[in-house]
């Protein structure tokens, strides 16, 4: 709410840019208020001013600008009397460093006079000690106020000051304003009342303020509650933005959840189909491999039988043609009287026949609908309480499902019956027209209300799914980068912060998990960091075919030359961070802190020698190495020995070559797929449990994780941007 009981002090009002203009951001000159109350130097709104009129900078109101000019607005005497206030604070001899005494050159001392160490808050002049104790004996000062002038400086004063010293008349030098002209709303001092002001009623200042004053609070009153008005109204604007972006993301992850129900149906019927079509060839080869060995075995015999007739007929004697034209004539016979060359046998040719909704334009599988919902306000005002506002939006939601529903059964055109072949021959008629459309229809449906696919048996707990909760996102490109930054690794660097390699400017930076630069780590000249881990005081990185070792302050420790058949090493840092593991053309080197390979294995063990491509790397908190394997197109967990512990290439990959990987600090395990902008979570042992970031969380093209604390995934995209989202466990 707004504090009405809380007006701003003098200091306050003197230390802060109150007395500043916003337009030449300088000390105001002259100072004029407009009718919004804002207040700017005259020579400035003289500048503003065209055609007539100008528009405020603060709070863009047009206001019109009188025939003589700006100089008719109010001056401000507020303000003028905070900037005297200011300028007697900040007097004095600035080549001596001192104030010198007001009184002493009238009196006929020293032209400059002596050193001031008092001040006259009525007369608003610095006095010497001799003038302050002779100031406070003369009739006509003796009830002056003299104060100390360090402590005047310190505005120790300022509000007594404030009170002693009278508004100046700027038509008459000298003389204070004291009088206010009813009629003309204007302040006089005693040459004005004498001259024009003669005849109008005139009040002293302390009596008209008394007068207005009553008028003036009771306006505040009414602006402090219309601010308060406007303050529950924004909260309240505030609150409906929050549950519309709460609401738009839920209704997101349906969309998300809905297209993937439908793109597994749709992949499922197109295994069946295909499957169809493979049995229906298969049985129809197989039919005619049968038909065709007959054939050929009657044609042989055929053929054989009319040679030996043709070779003795030309070849034979009289007698030896006679002697076998019973033989051969009763064979002919029997060739001629064998049934009669068959047809070929009746061929199914196949045809896909689409379903008429996927042809039409304006069927849409998935449809908003936007429900208005009525303020709290106006609920309250009704008697409708939360309750019965929960009913209404569950009966629209209803409803807008079943309008979707009857649009999209008053979609589908009429069809004609059509022959279909069966499997052991003959056709059958199918109903292909509205019967069926009914249920392609209800499964349509039932694919868009069904929840989401149940875990696999190895998937306990799958449904208590970790949760992304944005935390914060900042581009890493710095001032001094030559080029645009491509981040190729990523590793926590001690207390909440992480370090980037960035390859395109051979860098290895530094940054707060709130995005804080805070430096870089040097490395050897030449350098182009690829993979990042960190261990205990120390950086190990891979550029090239070497592994470098360096203190943070870029002192290299060793480097070890790795495998040049392998492009790119992905490097991890064992938990206890006083090892480094590197990826080396499909084998894990583990290497100690004095450079010394501790252990070197193959995933799998040696069957798979020259099988394995781990691109990318992570150690989890048991020890367990997990990595991207590229020529399996898998992710494969394995312990310490090599031994596989799980290993997962199913359908979520949707053939994509497996991306960068993380691990928490209970064991999950968070796969990037950057081809489909997503980032899913599998259990320790690598079966999959489901989504954790997709294009909906402002993915697009990710392409280094890590984790921070165990807690915060870190994610680089690929335009040099990082996103950070807190890990939310489902029971916390």
């Amino acid at each position: 709410m707004v504090s009405q009981g809380s007006p701003t002090s003098l200091l306050e009002a003197l230390s802060s840019d109150f007395l500043a203009c916003k337009i030449c951001l300088e000390q105001l000159r002259v100072p004029k208020t407009l009718p919004c109350l804002h207040t700017y130097c005259q020579a400035c709104l003289a500048q503003l001013a065209e055609g007539g009129h100008l528009r405020c900078p603060e709070c863009r109101e047009v206001v019109p600008v009188p025939p003589e000019g700006v100089t008719v607005f109010k001056t401000n005497f507020f303000v003028n009397g905070l900037l005297d206030l200011v300028a007697a604070r900040a007097g004095g001899d600035l080549r001596a460093g001192k104030s010198a005494c007001a009184l002493c050159p009238l009196m006929g001392g020293t032209s400059t006079g002596g050193p001031a160490t008092a001040r006259c808050l009525d007369c608003a002049d610095d006095l010497c000690q001799a003038c302050a104790d002779g100031h406070r004996c003369t009739r006509q000062t003796h009830t002056h106020r003299v104060v100390d002038l360090v402590g005047y400086r310190a505005g120790w004063y300022d509000e007594e000051a404030r009170e002693r010293q009278a508004a100046q008349c700027p038509q008459h030098p000298g003389e204070a304003l004291r009088f206010l002209c009813q009629p003309c709303s204007q302040l006089l001092c005693r040459e004005c009342r004498l001259d024009p002001h003669l005849d109008h009623p005139c009040l002293p200042l302390a009596e008209a303020v008394q007068a207005r004053r009553p008028g003036l609070e009771l306006l505040l009153k009414g602006v402090d509650k219309s601010l308060a008005e406007l303050e529950a109204a924004r909260v309240a604007e505030k609150e409906v933005l929050a549950r519309l972006r709460e609401q738009a993301a839920k209704v997101g992850m349906q969309v998300e959840e809905a297209s993937e129900r439908i793109l597994r149906a749709l992949l499922a019927e197109k295994q069946e189909v295909l499957g169809q079509l493979r049995a229906h060839l298969e049985a129809a080869e197989e039919a005619a491999r049968v038909r065709l060995a007959e054939l050929e075995g009657r044609e042989q015999v055929a053929k054989s039988a009319a040679t030996f007739a043709r070779r003795v007929l030309s070849l034979g004697r009289e007698a030896e043609i006679l002697s076998l034209e019973g033989t051969i004539t009763q064979r002919l016979q029997q060739l001629q009287d064998c049934p009669g060359t068959p047809g070929p046998s009746p061929c199914w040719l196949p045809h896909l026949e689409l379903h008429p909704g996927l042809l039409d334009k304006d069927c849409h599988l998935l449809q908003l609908s936007f429900e208005y919902q009525q303020p709290q306000k106006d609920r309250e005002k009704n008697g409708a309480g939360p309750q019965e506002g929960g009913a209404a939006q569950h009966q629209g939601e209803d409803g807008a499902k079943t309008k979707k529903q009857s649009e999209d059964g008053a979609q589908t055109p009429k069809e004609d019956r059509a022959p279909v072949p069966r499997a052991g021959g003959g056709f059958q008629t199918q109903k292909s027209g509205r019967s069926n459309r009914r249920k392609n229809r209800k499964r349509l449906q039932s694919l868009s209300r069904e929840p989401s696919p149940a875990p696999e048996p190895n998937q306990e707990g799958s449904h208590l799914l970790p949760k992304p909760v944005f935390f914060c996102s900042f581009p890493i490109r710095m001032p001094g980068d030559r080029w645009p930054p491509r981040i190729t690794g990523l590793c926590p660097f001690g207390s909440r912060e992480i370090l980037v390699a960035d390859e395109q400017n051979k860098v290895l930076k530094r940054f707060a998990l709130n995005g804080d630069y805070k430096g870089t780590v040097p490395v050897p000249e030449g350098c182009s960091p690829c993979s990042v881990a960190a261990l205990e005081d120390a950086v190990a990185f891979s550029a090239g075919a070497r592994l470098y070792l360096i203190k943070p302050n870029g002192e290299v420790l060793w480097r070890r030359t790795l495998n040049h058949s392998q492009a790119s090493h992905a490097v991890a840092a064992l938990p206890n961070r006083d090892r480094v593991a590197v990826s080396v053309s499909g084998y894990v080197e583990v290497y100690n802190m004095e450079g010394s390979l501790a252990t070197r294995f193959i995933p799998g063990g040696k069957a798979n020698r020259g099988l394995r491509a781990l691109v990318f790397l992570a150690a989890g908190p048991q020890g367990h190495f997990v990595g991207s394997d590229w020529q399996q197109n898998s992710l494969v967990v394995c312990d310490g020995l090599g031994h596989v512990i799980g290993e997962y290439s199913g359908p979520t990959l949707h053939g994509c070559q497996p991306g960068s990987v993380s691990v928490d600090k209970k064991g999950y395990i968070f796969l990037t797929i950057r081809e489909i902008n997503k980032v899913v979570v599998l259990d320790p042992k690598g079966s999959l449990l489901g989504d954790f970031l997709t294009a909906y969380h402002g993915l697009e093209k990710p392409r280094v994780t890590t984790m921070v604390d165990g807690r915060y995934l870190v994610v680089s995209l690929s335009n040099g941007t990082i996103h950070v989202f807190r890990i939310c466990s489902p029971n916390s």
